[in-house]
């Protein structure tokens, strides 16, 4: 059931005018009228958008009229909120796991005696794995 709700909600929300009504509703109550007035639509155009945001659960009525002030109901952003913070705690140790291991692979080698490069001794001598014969062509 949670799930459908969140399914409801992140599919109200992804209209920028419902989006808008959200964000006007979390300043205070208004009816749908009030809610019309900055928007070059209808009211009923509007009274739709809020019917799509209640069928969410985002937002309730106290009657049917378009005089019924509109209320924003928070909660349903904090059943938001839970999931996308999970996902994103998530998403961190994933970060944090790779920024370890890249650290790991830029860090200097500690096995190499001081003085040695990666290719072992700097002095010019051929290495002591190396056989008399071929000390000559190295």
């Amino acid at each position: 059931m949670a799930e459908d709700q969140l399914s409801r909600v992140f599919a109200a929300l992804a209209d920028p005018t419902r989006r808008d009504l959200v964000a006007r509703l979390a300043e205070g109550d208004a009816t749908v009228g009030e809610l019309a007035a900055p928007y070059d639509v209808t009211v009923q155009a509007v009274s739709k958008h809020v019917k799509v945001l209640e069928q969410a659960g985002l937002v309730s009525r106290a009657g049917t009229a378009h005089r019924s002030p509109v209320h924003l109901e928070a909660q349903v952003l904090d059943l938001m909120t839970a999931w996308i913070e999970r996902y994103r705690r998530r998403a961190e140790e994933r970060y944090r796991r790779l920024d370890a291991v890249l650290a790991a692979m830029n860090a200097p080698a500690s096995t190499s005696p001081p003085g040695a490069g990666p290719a072992g001794p700097t002095d010019g001598a051929p290495p002591p794995d190396i056989a008399p014969a071929e000390r000559e062509t190295a």
